[in-house]
């Protein structure tokens, strides 16, 4: 396991296979649409929201944020062969909110999923972890999560000095075994490639903050 203050860490056998494969079918079953990258707000899914109350899960979390974290978020991402993307190095730096409010700090304003979000600050993103467990063997040929450490550390970061830290910074592959888990902190600076052989890579992506109320009158939309 990495430490935290690189901004990711990777903990291998949190869950057992048998566990992940219950996971699997419910989302699979699940009536939610989809779209080519996955599936978007599955904490509506049994399985899913009793995942992200195991206490291991929470033991990750709070290891990140310092404080019993709340869940807010999962999303499915399922690469395959017949579906695959790439993703160029970024931060994640939009959260969904539950309204709109005049506030220089937040912004640009969108819809995604038929959810408000917004480009939040640093000082909003610092309050939030994602968990990514992993259904599925990751390995270095189905497009696995890339990160520079530490870049989390210089906030939120423009275009050119993102492009700067990956032509400086060596990239680490976040491999992991099916029930293992990768944390990363938001503005971590990460990437995929798209995969390379036949075997799927899906992830549950579930994120988690200190508090839904996060200043300024925002307030996170959860589901």
């Amino acid at each position: 396991m990495q430490t935290s203050d690189t901004g990711f860490s990777i903990t291998e056998s949190v869950f057992e296979r048998r566990e992940m494969h219950r996971v699997c079918q419910a989302l699979a079953i699940a009536d939610l649409p989809r779209t080519r990258a996955g599936v978007r707000n599955t904490l509506c899914v049994p399985a899913v929201r009793e995942l992200v109350g195991h206490r291991n899960l929470v033991a990750l979390a709070t290891a990140f944020l310092g404080e019993q974290p709340i869940p807010f978020r999962a999303t499915l991402f399922d690469k395959s062969a017949l579906s695959n993307w790439l993703v160029a190095w970024h931060q994640d730096t939009a959260l969904p909110v539950r309204q709109r409010i005049d506030e220089a700090t937040w912004g640009a304003w969108s819809m995604k999923g038929g959810v408000l979000h917004a480009i939040a600050p640093a000082t909003a993103l610092e309050m939030v972890v994602a968990l990514r467990v992993h259904l599925d063997d990751s390995t270095q040929d189905n497009g696995p999560l890339r990160v520079l450490p530490g870049t989390h550390a210089g906030g939120v970061l423009t275009h050119d000095e993102i492009q700067r830290m990956a032509a400086a910074i060596a990239p680490v592959a976040c491999v992991a075994s099916t029930g293992g888990v990768v944390a990363m902190r938001p503005l971590v600076v990460h990437a995929s490639s798209k995969a390379s052989g036949n075997e799927p890579r899906r992830v549950l992506h579930i994120e988690y903050a200190t508090s839904v109320h996060l200043g300024a009158g925002i307030e996170l939309a959860v589901g």
